[in-house]
């Protein structure tokens, strides 16, 4: 599909399969309910972008391209994150978005039930005046990362997974002129669902 826009979207995920995917939240809820809780979070993540207008959105697959069953194939574009670890997979998929034309490039995760498309269309305005925009995870993480031309250094030497990914990117980031979002709370553990009454139906048990 020929680019339409000159910002793109680009939406990691893991293909939704039982015992892949929020294997922390799966530890204390089990994997049949974790991978209910993905699902769930991963709709909600499809129709969040849905509603961002103006950009080319790309998802980006953990293991193959998806069937559609989620991602409406004439809203997003299906690819294979390509790389050994998430800092490669990231930065091949930024290189390929600026590769391509884009001129502004969004990357965000699919675990986000705090996610707005305000949010993801603030990214792009502000993009016009800095060079990157962050969206910091309380969890120490970060859910968003946006840039005018790839910055290859905010993907080496993070412990990705860890929490300390946000306090190294903004120490990368001390002479970059940047901009951050307000701070979200992606779900990874189980006290990021006890909660929500979004997620009640998939906790009776415990």
């Amino acid at each position: 599909m020929p680019r339409k826009s000159t910002s793109a979207l680009l939406i990691f995920t893991r293909n939704p399969e039982l015992g892949k995917c929020k294997t922390r939240l799966a530890a204390t809820i089990g994997e049949q309910a974790a991978l209910e809780i993905y699902i769930y979070l991963l709709k909600h993540t499809a129709s969040v972008c849905t509603e961002v207008k103006g950009a080319d959105k790309y998802v980006y697959f953990s293991e193959k391209r998806g069937d559609g069953t989620l991602w409406d194939p004439l809203q997003f574009q299906f690819k294979v994150q390509e790389g050994a670890g998430l800092g490669e997979r990231m930065n091949t998929a930024f290189s390929r978005a600026f590769g391509e034309g884009y001129e502004k490039v969004v990357i965000i995760g699919s675990d986000l039930l705090d996610l707005s498309s305000k949010d993801i269309e603030t990214a792009f305005k502000k993009l016009d005046e800095y060079e990157i925009v962050i969206g910091p995870a309380s969890d120490g993480g970060y859910y968003l990362l946006g840039m005018k031309a790839l910055h290859p250094g905010l993907f080496q030497g993070k412990d990705w997974g860890s929490d300390s990914v946000l306090k190294d990117t903004l120490e990368d980031l001390k002479e970059i002129d940047s901009f951050l979002l307000p701070v979200r709370n992606d779900i990874d553990r189980y006290e990021d669902i006890s909660g929500r009454p979004e997620f009640k139906s998939y906790l009776k048990a415990h």
